[in-house]
């Protein structure tokens, strides 16, 4: 077993121009855009590379977006330096690209899992248009401090941890007008910063109970096989090989909180020791240096 792992990014990763040198370069490239094109019955590559942002920042467009493009990088990685790809030995995605993960340790097709990736997102975006809601990323305080924010910001709505990224890094998830509450009282907590995000709605909270059907039903709809490599999974942040638990785990995750930093210790515990994250920002970077400084990470945009 080598001491490599892949990374795949989730949304908010996405920027206009994404994919597009790869498009030009890249056979394998051009051909995942334009079967998504096909299933998803649109232009995807276009919105990708032209925008506008606003658009392609919605939660529709987005998350296959950032599938498609992702899985692009990974081709561009494959011809370039084909023994890394060939010695990957462990793999994650954070939220969104868990999906990318599991298309590249052979548990879903690229088909099936851009047609479950497009039926999330819309999911999720119906359930976010029920119920004003969002998120706020709060940077620098202890998971006990951000527990008793969200106790004391939520008052009778919800509001709670739906990302634990990294140390320092946690963020909250749920109505709009808690969200507001939080970010004067994590100040006055002593949080660095509050910052809310630019999300369609509360992910990973049970705001987002109403986009499990859908999503479960988008999941049964498609075959799941046995891991070729260990996946580890945000809803617990551990590994699993058994494809119906890992039907099980995508469909609770819209609705549970990311464990990142659980996940990404347990791959150190395992003995990664390189780590590629595969997809457009750097982001996951950021967050594994900040859980163990000295890893190496490479960035693949």
């Amino acid at each position: 077993m080598s001491n490599t792992a892949f990374l795949f990014p989730g949304q908010g990763a996405q920027t206009v121009g994404m994919g597009q040198a790869l498009h030009a370069a890249l056979p394998e490239a051009r051909e995942l855009y334009e079967s998504a094109g096909e299933i998803l019955g649109y232009d995807l590559a276009k919105l990708c590379f032209e925008g506008p942002q606003q658009k392609l920042d919605s939660t529709v467009v987005s998350q296959p977006a950032l599938f498609v493009t992702s899985l692009a990088v990974l081709e561009s990685l494959r011809a370039d330096q084909p023994e890394v790809v060939d010695n990957c030995s462990a793999v994650a995605g954070l939220s969104l690209g868990e999906y990318t993960a599991l298309v590249f340790a052979d548990v879903l097709s690229f088909e099936d899992g851009l047609r479950v990736v497009q039926r999330r997102g819309e999911a999720m975006q119906q359930a976010a248009d029920q119920t004003p809601s969002g998120m706020v990323s709060v940077l620098g305080m202890e998971q006990a401090q951000v527990e008793t924010l969200c106790a004391q910001a939520a008052g009778d709505d919800v509001l709670q941890i739906a990302n634990y990224l990294c140390p320092g890094n946690i963020v909250i998830s749920g109505d709009q007008a808690a969200c507001e509450r939080a970010v004067p009282l994590a100040l006055e907590m002593g949080a660095m910063k509050a910052i809310p995000l630019s999300v369609a709605g509360a992910f990973h909270t049970s705001i987002m109970g109403s986009a499990v059907t859908g999503l479960t039903e988008a999941l049964a709809s498609v075959s799941f096989k046995t891991p070729r490599i260990p996946v580890v999974l945000n809803v617990d942040g551990a590994f699993h090989d058994d494809p119906a638990k890992i039907q099980q785990l995508l469909a609770r995750q819209v609705v549970e909180p990311v464990r990142w930093e659980s996940s990404m210790r347990l791959l150190l515990g395992h003995g990664m020791e390189e780590f590629y994250e595969v997809g457009p920002g750097r982001v996951l970077r950021g967050l594994l240096r900040r859980i163990e400084r000295k890893i190496t990470c490479h960035t693949l945009a």
